[in-house]
């Protein structure tokens, strides 16, 4: 398999999750992991960031797909796969380009940056 398929796999698996944290058959309990998957997926900061070399890049090929893993393990598999079908839907039309998206990352975000700034300037 190569590099290229891998990214556009883990690309599907995170589609699949978000479909799995919006459909009403997940189980509570998957959903709450596959949101800290979204979050850690669309989230500009990483837990080990991009610039350190070799461990920056490392991070989203290690923990991402191990979210991904436990989410896949605690939803039914009939389920799971029914997800897989949605999410090639969804990218068959081309990247999709719903930007809103963004913009509770972007308040969490701004709200932590603003509490760090009051903290360090109190």
């Amino acid at each position: 398999m190569t590099f290229k398929s891998r990214v556009k796999n883990l690309q599907n698996k995170v589609t699949q999750v978000y479909i799995a944290l919006i459909s009403k058959t997940t189980p509570w309990y998957a959903k709450v992991v596959a949101s800290i998957v979204i979050i850690y997926a669309l989230s500009p900061i990483d837990l080990i960031p991009d610039f350190i070399p070799v461990l920056g890049l490392l991070d989203d090929l290690i923990i991402l797909p191990l979210l991904i893993y436990i989410v896949i393990k605690l939803i039914p598999v009939d389920i799971w796969d029914s997800y897989e079908e949605k999410a090639k839907l969804i990218w068959s039309e081309g990247k999709p380009k719903r930007w809103y998206y963004a913009i509770p990352f972007a308040i969490i975000w701004i709200i932590l940056f603003t509490l760090f700034l009051y903290l360090i300037l109190k």
